[in-house]
């Protein structure tokens, strides 16, 4: 990753707009859950497909950390999706340096701010975030599963799909048994999806763990959890009257 930052970034807003459609922005601007407490500023869309955001940030793929940053700052919704789309590519990358795979976190955790609807989260967190704490402590995902911030919660959740993958589900359960209260719709998802796909690893843990807290967790949640169960085992749990949150 080059360690200078230039104007690239300029470059890669304008290759966004070429791309824009304005009859698009509506069905664009539907994915973005707006936060009220959010500068309306940040509530801004081009009108660009997923498909296109992704395939120019590919192309620019080794921007300049501080380009990356410049990019976090925009109005625009599909500017934020290429900046995690380019740091998601870069966390990716073999030829990353660790010292590079640290600076990606730290201006994901440092930034999260910017990082502020789910599919940014999505798109970012299992690689840079979870990728990088693989090999360390991961005390920071329990900080940000304590943050009154849900996009934080979503991160410290998706994060662990990296470890799910490797076998490793301890993270996953324990950070969803901080979240399995959670009253925001989107967390809950997360928390639910994640389940399952720790259930897929460990199935006996998955059902210990619905035992405990599936009459008492969010019917979202719940309901995402056990989509991969046998189904006499799933309708065992959605017959239970987990809450309908």
């Amino acid at each position: 990753m080059a360690s200078r930052s230039g104007t690239r970034h300029t470059h890669f807003v304008a290759a966004l707009k070429e791309l824009a459609d304005p009859g698009a922005v509506a069905e664009v601007s539907r994915f973005f859950r707006s936060d009220p407490h959010a500068p309306s500023r940040d509530n801004k869309a081009l009108g660009v497909s997923f498909g296109d955001v992704f395939r120019a940030a590919k192309q620019f793929a080794d921007l300049p950390l501080a380009d990356i940053e410049r990019l976090l700052d925009s109005p625009y919704y599909e500017v934020r999706l290429g900046a995690v789309s380019v740091m998601d590519f870069q966390a990716r990358a073999k030829r990353t340096t660790a010292e590079d795979r640290k600076a990606l976190f730290d201006l994901y955790v440092r930034r999260h701010d910017r990082i502020n609807n789910w599919d940014l989260v999505d798109r970012a967190a299992p690689h840079v975030v979870g990728g990088y704490l693989a090999d360390k402590p991961r005390n920071v995902l329990y900080e940000l599963a304590r943050s009154k911030n849900p996009w934080e919660r979503r991160t410290a959740i998706v994060s662990t799909y990296y470890f799910i993958r490797g076998g490793d589900v301890d993270d996953t359960f324990r950070i969803a048994e901080m979240l399995v209260d959670d009253d925001h719709d989107l967390v809950q998802k997360a928390v639910g999806s994640w389940l399952r796909e720790a259930g897929k690893k460990d199935q006996q843990r998955l059902v210990r763990f619905l035992r405990t807290h599936g009459d008492s967790m969010p019917r979202t949640m719940l309901r995402y959890a056990v989509e991969k169960l046998p189904p006499a085992v799933r309708a065992k749990f959605l017959g239970a009257g987990s809450r309908d949150r």
